[in-house]
């Protein structure tokens, strides 16, 4: 750049200088130019608020118009309920709305609560009895319990448990401790027309009487109907420690017109049954504690069914039954039904009657064992059980054991005849062994009448040990039936066994650990009952017949049984291990005994001595030797 260049840049920049000096406003000028800025944000500030003002007007405004809009879409909506209700309920539109009430009906023993949306038992508790972890023994609450009446009244099917009933009595509370009470709910379904539900409670009883009228509905239910369709839905809860024996006796049982008492299998996961014939009670029995559907009449037919509950914890089984019940129309129909609410107690479940000479059989939901078990338990071990209840009081341990030794007292004849029978084989062996030994293998009726002809001589049955023991096993498998379902020892405690109705632990494994087959804990009164078994069984194994007890089979039997009893009884009753700890001890202290009342050499001297008597035939004896020749006449025949 060169000399005038930079001179011209200098002179352009002070004219510029120059300008803005000469051009720049006064003080007077800067101060109105301020005042005229000042004014322009005062207004521009004011046009904003009043734009707010008018936008919440506007909003204002709009939510005014909602509110209208929503006032009218209500009135709109409760229309077309209004008319829903209408259509879908008919003339039971105005009791299909509501709200929902709670009525307690209750005595000593039981508590039931009723609610007025559908009329049904809602909770049922009794009073007299707790679960296994000392709360109070509810047999339903809630939803646990749902009852529907169904029936077709003018194209609309009508569904009791979604009306709402009027209690006419308008108590919460009523009392039937000393006198007989009831409850009456009504669905109201135009004047004078009605459907009715009263329940009626007995002091000191476990028997809720349940009537249903249909009034004045004659013409309002639909002309082609004839049935009413029942569904009646509950949830079985747990109540004992042991879930899983809880819910081998947990299932659903029913009784026929015609007098039949059966039951759907315990131990499967579901089940399902249809009973075409008319149905006189439904009950939905868990271990201890049931509720029965009694029909005064009958039900014309059901469907019944169970789920299990996989967890096993607050439940068991979701029970389901769909029943019919014939519907005459009538200007006043009437139901009569019954409730059982209450635990299984043969004596109180023995008593249960809706009407004279109707004899319910309630008490057969109690599992007592078949046709001769069963009967042994009626007619001997539960008079007897009961009559030392009344010598004892509560104390079960001291029963079972005064029990154990009458009937092994009264047994003992047999005991003695059996071990004797077995003496008498056991010391002619040596014979039957020279007798095997000059017989071949190969011919073996030889050896067989060879052994029959000795027993014959010496005057000895060998079935004789036999038959006593097989007397003795009615006695024996009727106590396996027994004490499992004996409500009597339920939370009853004996030494270390808290609950004699389930079973006794003395060691609990970690929480998640069990071994199959065996389970989760250790029962000491279980394995106390095993040892008694092997010892019993190591002292006996010679008393069998032939000295069959020296065969490989039966030698593992002798250890197999007491193991298999170990795995069975671990879960099982703890009064029911006891017994047989109690019935084996008492049968060692006997063969102890009676194998010293016994010479076997004096034995075995009569028997020889026996062989010198002249022995008369029987007559079967007779004519098997006549039909014998007979045989050897024909065969001689043929080979001619």
């Amino acid at each position: 750049m060169d000399k005038n260049q930079i001179i011209g840049i200098i002179l352009i920049f002070a004219l510029l200088i120059g300008y803005g000096i000469y051009t720049s406003p006064t003080e007077e000028q800067k101060a109105e130019i301020s005042r005229k800025q000042d004014s322009i944000r005062r207004e521009n500030s004011r046009l904003l608020r009043l734009d707010s003002l008018r936008k919440i007007e506007d909003s204002i405004s709009e939510v005014e118009k909602n509110k209208a809009q929503i006032n009218v879409d209500s009135t709109i909506v409760d229309s077309v309920k209004l008319v829903n209700l209408d259509k879908n309920y008919g003339v039971f539109a105005n009791s299909a709305k509501g709200i929902e009430e709670f009525i307690t009906l209750e005595n000593k023993k039981i508590k039931i609560k009723f609610t007025t949306k559908g009329a049904y038992p809602y909770y049922a508790e009794l009073k007299e009895f707790k679960t296994h972890d000392s709360l109070p023994l509810i047999l339903f609450e809630n939803n646990e319990n749902i009852f529907n009446l169904s029936f077709s009244a003018k194209n609309n099917r009508i569904n009791t448990s979604d009306l709402f009933f009027e209690n006419i009595s308008g108590k919460p509370v009523i009392d039937a401790s000393t006198n007989k009470q009831s409850v009456t709910l009504r669905v109201n379904a135009g004047e004078g027309k009605y459907i009715e539900y009263k329940y009626t409670l007995q002091p000191e009883s476990y028997l809720l009487k349940y009537d249903v009228r249909f009034y004045g509905l004659e013409n309002d239910i639909a002309s082609n109907a004839s049935y009413i369709d029942i569904l009646w839905k509950a949830k079985s809860r747990r109540q004992e420690k042991g879930a899983k024996w809880e819910n081998q006796n947990t299932t659903i049982y029913y009784k026929t017109k015609t007098g039949e008492v059966d039951y759907l299998t315990e131990t499967s996961d579901d089940k399902e049954e249809n009973i075409d014939l008319k149905v006189k009670w439904i009950a939905y029995k868990n271990h201890f504690f049931s509720s029965v559907l009694i029909a005064h009449n009958s039900f014309s037919e059901a469907k019944l069914k169970y789920e299990k509950d996989e967890l096993e914890e607050k439940y068991l089984k979701d029970f389901e039954s769909n029943i019919y019940l014939e519907f005459e129309k009538s200007n006043d129909k009437k139901y009569e039904f019954s409730y059982y609410l209450g635990p299984n107690d043969y004596d109180i479940l023995s008593d249960v009657s809706v009407a004279e000479k109707d004899k319910l059989d309630l008490e057969k939901m109690i599992p007592l064992g078949w046709t001769v078990f069963r009967w042994v338990n009626i007619y001997i071990i539960i008079p007897l059980f009961n009559f030392l209840g009344l010598i004892f009081g509560t104390n079960m341990g001291i029963i079972i054991l005064v029990m154990t030794l009458l009937i092994k007292l009264v047994l003992f004849p047999l005991t003695l005849k059996s071990f004797k029978s077995s003496a008498k084989m056991r010391v002619l062996k040596p014979q039957i062994d020279e007798i095997n030994k000059k017989i071949p293998k190969e011919k073996t009726m030889e050896r067989q009448q060879a052994t029959m002809a000795l027993y014959k001589k010496v005057g000895v049955n060998p079935m004789g040990g036999c038959l006593p023991m097989l007397l003795q096993m009615p006695i024996l498998i009727a106590m396996f039936r027994f004490f499992p379902a004996s409500i009597e020892l339920r939370q009853k405690s004996f030494l270390w066994a808290t609950d004699l109705s389930s079973y006794d632990s003395i060691f609990d494994f970690p929480a998640g650990f069990s071994i199959p087959m065996y389970g989760d804990h250790i029962s000491l009164f279980t394995l106390l009952m095993a040892a008694a078994m092997l010892v019993s069984q190591l002292l006996n194994k010679n008393q069998m017949s032939g000295g069959n007890a020296q065969m490989p089979g039966m030698k593992m039997m002798l250890y197999m049984m007491p193991v298999m009893m170990l795995l069975w009884f671990n879960n099982y009753s703890a009064g029911l291990s006891y017994y047989y700890f109690l019935s084996n001890m008492v049968t060692i202290i006997q063969t102890l005994v009676i194998r010293k009342m016994i010479d076997e050499d004096a034995l075995l001297a009569t028997l020889n001595a026996n062989k010198k008597k002249p022995k008369k035939q029987s007559k079967w004896q007779s004519r098997l030797a006549e039909m014998q020749k007979q045989q050897e006449q024909q065969k001689k025949k043929k080979r001619r």
